[in-house]
């Protein structure tokens, strides 16, 4: 009798002959490198440094796609972008010391948004590890230290052996729910020394799956089965999962209304009957929210974005769906259900029953009235026009990477993106340029397709250097930036809290228009006017543009205050 533990898949002859006569001159790099193409990997993001050498020596030996930019946090953004997109772990490959630490801003929007990014840095020779202090360039005490607590997961090899089981494990983990970035240290002595280790044919890094606990989801299918007022909120979590189809099904079946989070934007149909659309930041939206008697929260931790800066307080029982543990509860009491949110929304659509309320599309219609009467009292017609014209000009397949800039906390509630997983933002994490670094990597994602990127004056300056990647690889963006001369949204909070005093927001810029062309990318001035055809033409024409819009924006009052 055979049991199954006892089954041995056994090499071929000619696997074994590979395995026994390996290719001469293989290093530590051609392991990474193939063990990355055996995990499914084509493209990776970097640039080289002194440590990283035999690494990128032995992917420019390789057939992996290797996109290089010119500085390591806009290759951390760029590889961010290429894992939302694609939903695959992206490989950013680092150096030592100062290119390593460069990214943290990166990584730290990674972990914010769940971005599945698999970050390899060099090290110093295994000699200089352990924290003494032998001289060697770029030397850190620890690090790994310096990422452990921005990063999902931090894996070290210390032998070349080691390398395809760290670098499956760190795979694992990035891919696993909640997806996240992954930090994989390698010493430089490991990277450029041969190795007799045969070559990584077939490596297993399945993610686990997160499925609910049945109590718990069927505690929650019966509250909302119940319930009088149900209202969903849609996270990123939606998004992250695939899990769209599944959310709009549920709220059809509940007749529940459904508000999208500023990282789930496009998890519900923007002009649906039940879509509150994302109007999170306004006190209408806040009190429609609390007044519901079942609350169901997917894929998010209710944080200061989408609690209109924790000004709401839920009145009724509250369930809360969410991959990551650590954001059960955080914020409210609620029915926590640690779960990846496509399985639990159809463990719960295996449950809950139809419900009848024909009063839920008019609640809906009535709030969003609310909400435009308070907007069309502030007299800001020039944003909501320029929001308009992109819609108009970007296809509704194409994806859109905004920075922090007044447009695009404009974006995050009024802007229709379409289609899940085609707007992002640096929302996560909050830092400057984001956008355009993150369109590139978007751009290689989907060759062929146009990808937009907005941008104030201020953050595009963090990425400049990005339009020479864009012009060497040829890359379908256009990035719009809208040029107020300076940091428009803190001058905006600064006049408000300080008496109208601002220090630090006003700024000298180039020419951005001049600028772009000395990269060999076609640029051009617009006007609100002229946005929607200039913004059309340059979106369908092939390679990288630049549009430059003079134009002082003001945000929608708060009313959170």
């Amino acid at each position: 009798m055979t049991h199954d533990h006892d089954l041995v898949l056994r090499p071929t002859e000619a696997q074994t002959a590979a395995a026994l006569a390996p290719p001469p001159g293989r290093t530590g790099g051609d392991l990474v490198v193939e063990t990355l193409r055996s995990l499914g990997a084509t493209t990776v993001f970097g640039l080289p440094g002194q440590h990283a050498l035999g690494l990128f020596d032995a992917v420019g030996r390789s057939d992996l796609r290797l996109v290089t930019l010119r500085v390591e946090n806009n290759a951390g953004f760029a590889a961010d972008a290429y894992g939302r997109v694609t939903g695959e772990a992206a490989p950013l490959l680092l150096s030592t010391g100062p290119g390593a630490l460069t990214a943290l801003p990166a990584l730290a929007e990674a972990a914010a948004a769940s971005a599945p990014v698999l970050a390899i840095s060099s090290q110093v020779p295994v000699a200089g590890l352990g924290g003494g202090r032998r001289g060697h360039l770029h030397e850190l005490r620890d690090q790994a230290a310096s990422f452990r607590d921005v990063v999902k997961s931090v894996h070290e090899a210390r032998t070349p052996s080691q390398i395809p089981s760290v670098i499956a494990e760190a795979w694992e983990s990035a891919l696993t729910a909640p997806h996240g970035p992954v930090w994989v240290e390698i010493p430089e002595d490991v990277l450029r020394s041969e190795t007799i280790v045969p070559q990584v044919t077939g490596t297993d890094a399945t993610p686990h799956e997160l499925a609910p606990r049945p109590e718990l989801t069927a505690v929650a299918a019966h509250w909302l089965s119940h319930a009088s007022r149900p209202v969903i909120i849609a996270g990123g979590g939606v998004v992250r999962s695939d899990a769209s189809g599944k959310l709009r099904q549920l709220a059809e079946r509940l007749n529940a209304p459904v508000v999208t989070t500023f990282g789930g934007k496009g998890a519900f149909p923007w002009t649906h009957p039940l879509s509150l659309q994302s109007w999170l930041e306004d006190r209408h939206m806040t009190d429609f929210l609390e007044d519901a008697d079942v609350l169901l929260v997917v894929g998010s931790g209710l944080g200061e974005l989408s609690s209109n800066y924790h000004t709401f307080f839920p009145t009724g029982r509250v369930v809360q769906i969410d991959a990551d543990l650590g954001k059960l509860e955080s914020n409210h009491p609620a029915l926590g259900i640690h779960a990846d949110a496509r399985l639990a929304l159809q463990a719960l659509l295996e449950t809950v029953p139809e419900r009848q309320d024909d009063h839920a599309p008019e609640r809906v219609r009535l709030v969003l009235e609310d909400i435009a009467a308070r907007l069309a009292d502030q007299d800001l017609a020039l944003e909501q026009s320029l929001l308009t014209s992109i819609r108009s000009a970007l296809p509704a397949r194409s994806p859109s990477f905004w920075d922090m800039t007044i447009l695009s906390y404009w974006a995050w509630s009024a802007f229709d993106a379409k289609h899940p997983n085609t707007m992002h933002s640096a929302q996560g994490a909050g830092g400057l340029g984001y956008a355009f670094p993150a369109a590139l990597g978007a751009c290689v994602a989907e060759p062929g397709t146009p990808v937009l990127a907005v941008s104030g004056d201020g953050g595009a300056m963090y990425s400049l250097a990005e339009l020479a990647t864009a012009r060497q690889h040829d890359l379908d963006v256009t990035w719009l930036i809208v040029d107020d001369g300076g940091y428009g949204i803190l001058r905006e909070y600064m006049t408000d809290a300080f008496e109208g005093r601002t220090t630090g927001t006003e700024l000298t810029r180039p020419d951005f228009v001049a600028l772009a062309e000395s990269f060999g990318v076609p640029a051009a001035t617009t006007t609100p006017e002229s946005l929607t055809a200039d913004l059309g033409k340059a979106l369908t024409t092939p390679g990288p543009s630049v549009l430059v819009l003079p134009a002082t924006l003001r945000m929608f009052a708060p009313t959170h205050l």
